[in-house]
């Protein structure tokens, strides 16, 4: 598979042979659905509680007494039945969200990801990105000379200091190696730079 090779002026350079198992697959929506599913049930915390009829304060006098009053009956207001009454099966801390996924269905989803931003246009490739100071400006510049003033992910296959500094305070900006892309990234982002050495990691690792 061919793709187009930007310089720093968004232009085509050239043609370079990419790989039909990364950027060839075909469109996958469930299994891409299921991988982006996975991905943020797996990043989700047991930070929330909540009481059973044991744990919230109530009284354990009986509210009325059993017979003649015409309500149903009732042994205690921390039932899960009364307003604030204790809940039948609590959210608890150590609750566990995570689901699993086969490492062949996560590169089988994350090449079909791939495959779908070169199709859709939203896949760009240069040679290299590289900026010799840390200054958020030169880096700026570098990204509206190519026409990527929108929300850009950077792939490169080496994030060194001045380029992870550069990118930091750039807004819709996010700047990772291959190892770090996510699929939930790849989608939200409008464009995905990627860099040619980066190229090469991504068939050693979806491949």
């Amino acid at each position: 598979m061919q793709l187009e090779l930007l310089n720093e002026q968004g232009q085509t350079a050239a043609q370079i042979d990419a790989p039909e198992t990364v950027f060839g697959r075909a469109y996958n929506e469930d299994l891409i659905h299921q991988l982006v599913t996975a991905y943020r049930a797996n990043g989700r915390q047991g930070t929330r509680a909540q009481k059973d009829r044991q744990q919230v304060k109530h009284s354990t006098k009986k509210p009325f007494k059993q017979k003649g009053t015409g309500n149903a009956r009732a042994g205690m207001t921390s039932s899960p039945l009364w307003r604030g009454g204790g809940r039948i099966f609590p959210n608890l801390p150590e609750e566990n969200f995570t689901q699993k996924i086969n490492k062949k269905m996560y590169r089988a989803g994350m090449a079909a990801i791939f495959s779908q931003l070169a199709r859709e246009g939203r896949l760009v490739v240069v040679e290299s990105l590289k900026v010799d100071s840390p200054k958020t400006k030169v880096l700026a510049d570098k990204f509206k000379a190519m026409n990527l003033q929108s929300s850009v992910m950077v792939i490169a296959e080496e994030v060194d200091e001045n380029l992870y500094l550069a990118s930091r305070n750039l807004k819709n900006v996010f700047v990772v190696e291959p190892r770090y892309a996510d699929p939930v990234s790849l989608i939200q982002f409008k464009k995905v730079l990627v860099t040619k050495g980066a190229i090469d990691k991504l068939q050693e690792m979806f491949a």
